[in-house]
């Protein structure tokens, strides 16, 4: 009986074994041949190990053409095949600190059978981000660059020659010193996050003006690793070139008539040969280093311009990885950490609309809730109908969702392998879902709006967003709030806010006299807001915080921009024609006067924006722009702070901007500017280290 268990264990087993291999090679097909994902980097992963593990346990199981053996890779018909020399490897990988730990103890198992004594804390290792790019194999024969190559399988590559050499930062010749150098240096090709965004952002013009086609050969990238390689393995290099690609060199695979005794050395020798190294690249002493730095960029890995997903811990003595060795697929003597994923896939069960403040229509998706860096993905944005046409995501697809620089959770594309047979194109509703008003599009514009001032949805979303930290501040009104004084009748608009009462709230479940209390004195507190946030609070179209600020620095009271002229309006600098237009349209408008009036009349008295006294001139005669969402800052803080530095912040990019402080989703139109005119472009920890050095 037991026998008959065992064979019956080794059976399921087996069959398991030739679904994953058969699964595993498809995805690698997809993913690189096709650049196209069919799932993410963690379902992949984990396939893999299960793979290895049941083929441990099962003796029959060959693995001479296992995935589990070989490198990831694909070397496509499209390009020359080129042998390498010396093998591209593979890294093993890890998910944990205890994998982590169990690594190091193995290492220090080997050098202590080769070596005799060796403790892991006097062991020097070197820790790397793991840029999410494409392997590349640069061959210098004499000091000139002549081959470059991809990983492909390890053994073969692809000859990319003439599409790396349209990558500035790539070396084409080495310095005139070692013009007789003999040398294979092995990196990371990848494409900047900036430029990921910009050109997304262009086909997507493209797309919503209905001038994209077939003969464009453009396409949205789902990512930057996908962008990098369909960037690289393009007939044409001129399309490499329009990319801006980027290299991080991360290995000397060979070099004539020199030894290295590092690792940090060897790559202090790239740098003199004019490489440009990753800044990230530390020298650290044990584990613990190892683990602080894992806890920082897991954290902030969203501030830099090229993508990660995890980092690299490699021994740094040369000597002591030769002591270690290698296996057929990676070495011994470094691991892959692996971060928590960005991506997933999960069921789209249903495209809804949603309607925002302005009366937007933004189409969202609900989806089976799937865990992401750490936190329950129920919904993810769309972004408008064109997208949702573009992508071809239909009710019931199986999609790869992402959270956008770690924080807003968006639908990236369809896997179409799983897409359900009687599955239909995805239509965008005519009418208000909420209201039941005719949509209307703006000419010129892709999004859709809800003309009906009154729409419920408009109003529940205006009150939230008075109420919001940027606006007015009133903690303890959110959205729920919002949505419940709205259907109770206690609040039909955001000037309501000021006639309630605490005996209202405690006819309220949920709220108790603290709590009533306490937002009853938020309400009270915000009647003095400066005249800035009023109106950030109010949703004049085009105008955000900077000419917010701009325009109350301007006319100081509320009256005073009343009375004022389109032409004044448009003279404050940073202000121009269209946000003009929008204020004067909004005071304009009989409704908006009438809550105007009914705030004064709850004893709104915004107070007025005095010209800010510097507090030092560490930024003096600088100009900033802010544009993204920081996490360290709320914007009116950063804006603050760079004021009591004695600089100065502007709504737009300009020729002389000192920088732009770029936090998680920034403008679009300020990023490629910034690119266009050669404007530094800095995260938030640069900001931090600005206002205290002014440089």
């Amino acid at each position: 009986m037991t026998d008959d268990v065992n064979t019956d264990g080794t059976k399921e087993a087996e069959k398991r074994i030739s679904v994953l291999r058969a699964r595993i090679r498809q995805w690698d097909f997809a993913y690189y041949g096709l650049d196209s994902p069919m799932v993410n980097d963690y379902e992949y992963d984990m396939a893999v190990r299960e793979l290895k593990e049941l083929e441990d346990n099962v003796s029959e199981a060959s693995r001479l053409d296992s995935p589990s053996t070989r490198v990831g890779g694909f070397v496509s018909e499209l390009f020359s095949p080129v042998r390498h020399v010396i093998p591209m490897q593979s890294l093993d990988n890890v998910f944990s600190d205890d994998e982590l730990f169990f690594w190091m103890a193995k290492v220090e198992r080997a050098l202590e059978d080769r070596l005799g004594t060796l403790s892991g804390d006097s062991i020097d290792l070197v820790f790397e981000l793991k840029i999410d790019g494409l392997a590349l194999a640069l061959s210098y024969e004499r000091g000139i660059l002549t081959r470059a190559a991809t990983r492909g399988d390890g053994v073969t590559g692809e000859d990319v020659t003439a599409n790396v050499m349209t990558i500035d930062v790539i070396p084409k010749e080495l310095p005139e010193e070692f013009k007789d150098l003999d040398l294979e240096v092995r990196g990371e090709i990848y494409m900047p996050v900036a430029a990921f965004l910009s050109h997304n952002d262009y086909v997507t013009k493209l797309l919503e003006s209905g001038s994209l086609t077939a003969r464009d050969k453009l396409k949205l990238f789902a990512n930057p690793r996908n962008a990098a390689a369909g960037s690289l393995r393009q007939k044409d290099p001129k399309v490499t070139r329009s990319r801006h690609l980027s290299f991080f060199p991360y290995q000397v695979a060979y070099c004539s008539g020199h030894e290295f005794t590092s690792h940090v050395e060897s790559l202090e020798f790239l740098s003199t040969l004019g490489f440009t190294l990753n800044p990230n690249v530390e020298r650290v002493h044990g584990i613990d280093a190892v683990l602080s730095r894992l806890k920082r960029w897991s954290v902030d890995r969203h501030l830099l311009d090229y993508e990660i997903d995890g980092a690299v811990v490699k021994l740094d003595s040369i000597a002591l990885r030769d002591a270690v060795g290698t296996t057929s697929r990676a070495p011994r003597w470094a691991i892959a950490y692996k971060f928590p994923p960005q991506e997933k896939s999960t069921k789209l069960e249903r495209i809804s609309v949603s309607i925002g403040k302005t009366g937007r229509a933004t189409p969202f998706a609900e989806l089976i809730p799937v865990q992401i860096s750490g936190s329950e993905v129920a919904l993810a944005t769309l972004h408008n109908s064109a997208q949702v046409a573009f992508k071809d995501l239909r009710e019931g697809d199986t999609v790869i969702v992402r959270k956008a620089g770690d924080v807003i959770p968006e639908v990236v594309a369809p896997i179409l392998e799983f897409r359900p047979k009687s599955s239909t194109p995805w239509e965008f509703p005519d009418r208000c879902p909420v209201c039941g008003e005719l949509l209307f599009r703006i000419e010129g514009e892709v999004d859709w709006y809800c003309p009906n001032f009154e729409c419920p949805a408009q109003v529940v979303a205006r009150i939230a967003h008075f109420a919001s930290r940027g606006a007015m501040d009133i903690a303890g009104l959110g959205e729920t709030n919002a949505q419940r004084f709205y259907d109770l009748g206690l609040v039909r608009t955001a000037a309501d806010l000021y006639f309630l009462q605490k005996e209202d709230l405690l006819k309220l479940e949920g709220f108790k006299e603290k709590s009533a209390a306490q937002l009853i004195d938020a309400i009270e507190k915000s009647r003095t807001r400066p005249l800035d946030r009023l109106l950030v609070a109010l949703t004049i179209r085009h105008v955000g915080a900077v000419a917010s600020q701009a325009l109350a620095l301007r006319f100081g009271t509320l009256s005073a921009l009343f009375e004022a002229t389109p032409e004044e309006i448009a003279s404050v600098d940073g202000i121009g024609e269209t946000i003009a237009m929008g204020v004067v349209a909004f005071f304009a408008d009989g409704k908006n006067r009438a809550m105007i009036d009914r705030l004064m009349q709850g004893g709104v008295n915004p107070t007025s924006n005095l010209p800010v006294v510097a507090q030092s001139n560490l930024l003096s005669g600088k100009s900033f722009v802010v544009t993204g969402t920081l996490s360290r800052y709320s914007r009116v803080e950063a804006e603050q702070a760079i004021r009591n530095a004695g600089g100065r912040v502007i709504s737009s990019v300009s020729s002389k901007t000192y920088a732009v402080v770029v936090g998680i989703e920034p403008g679009d139109s300020k990023i490629n500017k910034a690119n266009a005119l050669g404007i530094p472009q800095i995260d938030e920890e640069t900001f931090s280290r600005l206002l205290d050095s002014g440089s």
